[in-house]
């Protein structure tokens, strides 16, 4: 069962009003929400809904895009190239496939299209598909124009809408993401920090960054854009107007993904977190949800804030559950790929090496990926032998 999805509820604290959240074991890449609920996907290969903090994994591979159906359902396309639909943790349907990584999402009632760097297009009717074709290189970028037309934006700087005939605009620079406004309007983030927009024949140009745009959201009533850039930055705009009336202050570079939530913006990016802003005010605010779990030791313990970066993807307490990586209770003298109710990769099924202290200080001495080929593990190391020594007695402290 080679994608089987597991629904893993991550250990709940008090509730706690915190910046961000917590729970990817590497960058965010995708963000959705419906005003309920926010789904983010990461590099890790998981997609995890809050505020509950519930995991879904479901994908060999980064999870590029998410998307929110209207009656609960979670879509998510990964770098495996599938578009897979889950309802409450559980799969409904693997919609395979594209022959590269999924890069982007949009849905429409039952209408779902994905596009992939492998240069198409797809929308998926329940179990119809039409492909589109035409991109010279990766479609970066999908969207439904109101009245179910498909549009899309590529790596090849062209913006096409899917009507006979279809509609080609020529940009000349990559376009990294593109949204589609109540009225018709079309807005796309371009690699040359411009954002554009197209109403008609008439386009509108707004200078954000000299550096890439990376993401691009617009609120739920077409009023407001947000846009942010490879150098981290991130404003709203008025849509109409063009007028930015925000400017985000985070310290993430770079931004990989935005969502509107109830005139609040979510993002995600680099470093692993989830964030909530205020559209209007820019300020950053907290979230309410799992607090994390951390064993009782000394705070000045080497060992225990060398783990804090380990503690996104790991519970070490015997109910703690698993995240986007298996629990560490009991880790010393287990073998590895054999914690209970853990999807491994099947490397390390087929694994017979024991977690012992001298595995773990070698385990981040050469990196996961020379260690255990095969591993899911996000690629890390600790070349001080020092620190690799302390977060080993650590580990041996609250996981024996």
């Amino acid at each position: 069962m080679r994608r089987v999805a597991v629904w893993l509820a991550l250990t709940m604290g008090a509730a706690i009003a915190q910046p961000a959240i917590v729970g990817h074991g590497g960058p965010v890449r995708a963000i959705a929400a419906d005003g309920q609920h926010v789904v983010s996907g990461g590099f890790d290969g998981t997609a995890i809904v809050w505020p509950e903090g519930a995991v879904l994994r479901s994908h060999d591979g980064a999870v590029n895009a998410v998307a929110l159906m209207t009656d609960g359902r979670v879509v998510t396309g990964g770098a495996d190239g599938h578009v897979i639909v889950s309802r409450d943790g559980r799969v409904m349907r693997d919609l395979c496939c594209h022959s590269g990584p999924v890069a982007a999402l949009a849905v429409q009632g039952e209408l779902i299209a994905s596009a992939a760097w492998d240069g198409t297009a797809r929308v998926w009717d329940g179990s119809d598909v039409a492909v589109f074709q035409g991109h010279d290189g990766n479609v970066n970028a999908v969207a439904f124009a109101p009245d179910g037309t498909l549009i899309t934006a590529g790596y090849d700087g062209t913006v096409r809408t899917w009507r006979d005939p279809v509609r080609v605009l020529r940009l000349g620079v990559p376009q990294n993401a593109m949204v589609t406004a109540p009225d018709g309007e079309i807005a796309t983030a371009g690699a040359d920090g411009m954002l554009r927009l197209f109403a008609g024949d008439a386009m509108r140009e707004v200078m954000i960054d000299t550096v890439p745009l990376t993401a691009l959201a617009i609120s739920p009533d077409g009023a407001q854009l947000a846009v942010a850039s490879l150098a981290g930055t991130m404003m709203v705009l008025e849509r109409v107007s063009g007028r930015i009336t925000t400017v985000l202050h985070g310290t993430e570079r770079p931004i990989w993904a935005l969502a509107f939530a109830k005139g609040e913006i979510v993002s995600g990016g680099a470093a692993g977190v989830v964030s909530r802003w205020d559209a209007g005010s820019g300020r950053k605010l907290g979230w309410t949800g799992a607090a994390p779990v951390m064993p009782d030791v000394p705070a000045a313990d080497r060992g225990a804030q060398i783990f804090r970066a380990c503690q996104a993807c790991h519970t070490m307490t015997a109910d703690g559950g698993n995240r986007a990586g298996p629990s560490l209770y009991g880790l010393i003298g287990r073998k590895v790929g054999t914690w209970p109710g853990y999807r491994y990769s099947e490397a390390l099924i087929q694994g017979d090496m024991v977690w012992t202290p001298e595995t773990i200080d070698r385990l981040f001495e050469i990196g996961p990926a020379a260690m255990l080929p095969g591993t899911k593990m996000p690629e890390q190391r600790l070349t001080d032998p020092a620190d690799r020594s302390a977060l080993v007695q650590y580990l041996a402290h609250i996981a024996p």
